[in-house]
């Protein structure tokens, strides 16, 4: 069975030493586009160890188990995060196909017929015939297109991975934001019930003093209507805490009736400091760049795609095997058969087709490369915004808990004076309303200073960097 191929290797290795002649390109070679980097941010968090990063595991520096089960479990288990994984998957897939066209086709083909037919001279006769055949064909890429396509589509799966680990951090975010969101509403909740509580203490002692003649009917009156205030504000917290967890269990790939957050607080979280190292890596340290980079890469690679389609293509193909009408002599020298043959296409006339796509391939690297300049510009703007956000959520939180101090001096103040009789219940209830407000806004801060947290681990990139 040796021999049966022996024409067709000859074939290939034709083909093997015209695949290996030089080709030029018809397109412009990529370069990265140069954008100004500024050289520090504007409002540093710290000038120490400038060149360090976040880690990977950065949610970690919060202190919470149960933060970290819920983030593993979406790593596992987000359904964005899956769709990820299978389109990368699907763009590897596309590169292996594209870069196909680089090597030579073979196929193997073997034939055997038999016919009865009437022969001049010799009458009904019955033939034979058995020809087993190798072909090849190939594509010389002289103008650099099939290359091209290759290198197109091996930017656009690469860029594919970047985009997995974009939507992986994205995920870990939203998990670590509405984890801290479901903890701000039990926060709220129990100020809520606490102040409520309170609330319904003063109500009763005010009705004694009422039968006792010493307080009025307006004094319980104005009461009642506080508690009632306060507890109509629970129902809008218990319906935002609920549909926040339901939204965890989204983000986690399970259905809401399975997960529930029935404890923890924020002031059992730790704030991690974050060092955001120089504004000149943050480019390698952005999955969303490099992927933007990538399809810029892609794009540029198009272009000669698209130019090459316009010049002359040659295709190669060769054909040998061996054709015989009986199988004890198919394998002969004298039955061996071969072909080879080359064909050259030139594009004629297509309407402006061709043109139009050389068009079309700059315009999308056009669009493409400001569409990487704003990413590039974005991501620093999104680090500027969450330093601030992170420093100013962080003094507002130092601010907002004197304040929840001294309105609760006041209140003390106010209930002991009320006692005394040297101060009304409108005193009490004005400073029983404003502890209640100072303290759920100060729930609310400690929320937005951990959300800003996450937000500029996002923008650092969560400690990914490229390979």
């Amino acid at each position: 069975m040796k021999s049966q191929f022996s024409a067709g290797a000859v074939c290939g290795c034709a083909l093997a030493a015209l695949a290996a002649l030089a080709a030029c390109s018809v397109g412009p070679a990529y370069k990265r586009p140069d954008i100004p980097l500024p050289a520090q941010w504007h409002d540093p968090a710290t000038n120490e160890n400038a060149s360090v990063w976040p880690s990977a595991d950065w949610w970690h520096g919060f202190g919470s188990e149960k933060l970290d089960e819920l983030i593993a479990e979406a790593q596992r288990s987000n359904d964005d995060l899956a769709v990820a994984i299978a389109r990368v998957q699907e763009a590897d897939a596309q590169a292996r196909i594209a870069g196909a066209a680089l090597l030579p086709s073979v196929d193997f083909g073997a034939d055997a017929t038999r016919q009865h037919a009437q022969v001049t001279g010799v009458g009904p006769a019955t033939f034979n015939t058995f020809s087993p055949e190798l072909s090849a064909s190939y594509e010389l890429d002289f103008w650099g297109k099939n290359r091209a396509l290759r290198a197109a589509a091996r930017a656009t799966a690469i860029a594919s991975h970047y985009d997995k680990e974009t939507v992986a951090l994205t995920v870990v975010s939203s998990v670590a934001t509405t984890y801290f969101q479901a903890l701000e509403f039990r926060d709220r909740l129990e100020v809520a019930r606490q102040n409520l509580a309170n609330g319904q203490k003063i109500l009763h002692g005010l009705q004694l003093e009422q039968t006792a003649g010493v307080a009025t009917g307006l004094d319980v009156a104005q009461q009642e209507t506080t508690v009632a205030l306060l507890d109509a504000a629970i129902p809008p917290l218990q319906q935002q805490l609920r549909q926040t967890v339901n939204a965890l269990a989204v983000l986690i790939g399970k259905t809401p009736e399975t997960v529930d957050i029935d404890s923890g607080t924020l002031n059992s979280l730790t704030s991690p400091r974050v060092v955001e190292g120089l504004p000149s890596q943050l480019l390698s340290r952005r999955p969303d760049v490099a992927e933007s980079e990538q399809q810029l890469i892609s794009a540029n690679a198009d272009i000669t795609v698209a130019r090459a389609a316009l010049f002359p293509s040659i295709e190669l193909t060769a054909s040998g095997g061996y054709a015989s009408s009986a199988l004890s002599t198919l394998f002969n020298p004298a039955s061996r058969i071969w072909s080879v043959s080359a064909g050259l296409t030139q594009p004629v006339f297509h309407g402006g087709a061709l043109r139009g796509q050389v068009v079309f391939s700059n315009a999308h690297y056009a669009e493409l490369l400001s569409a990487y300049h704003k990413t590039v510009i974005s991501a620093f703007g999104n680090v500027e915004n969450a330093l601030v956000a992170a420093q100013q959520t962080d003094e507002q939180q130092v601010r907002q808990q004197k304040a929840v101090d001294t309105a609760r001096r006041a209140f003390q103040f106010a209930q002991t004076q009320m006692s005394a009789g040297t101060v009304n219940i409108l005193t009490v209830l004005n400073t029983e309303n404003a502890l209640f407000s100072a303290q759920d806004e100060l729930v609310q801060v400690q929320y937005l200073h951990l959300q800003s947290l996450v937000d500029l681990f996002t923008a650092l990139g969560g400690g990914w960097q490229q390979g």
